[in-house]
């Protein structure tokens, strides 16, 4: 079993006891988000560091219409 903390710039995001660490380049969904390993390096025998960057967050745009009905 492995200790694996995931970083997100210098920001740590969440460690989890692991059987196996994530490759570099695997694809992870970490708390909701889609994540790609892009770093890993290991501290000791069982623990690991993982640097990750997270799929940016697209936030949905309200349309013109939605804004003229009339709400009741």
């Amino acid at each position: 079993m492995y200790v694996v903390y995931y970083y997100e710039n210098k920001n740590e995001l969440l460690n989890q006891l692991l059987k196996r660490v994530p490759a570099v380049g695997e694809d992870l969904t970490i708390k909701g988000r889609k994540a790609k390993v892009t770093n890993v390096n290991s501290i000791d025998e069982r623990k690991y560091k993982v640097y990750v960057t997270l799929e940016p967050i697209q936030k949905t745009k309200i349309s013109l219409e939605d804004l003229k009905k009339r709400r009741r």
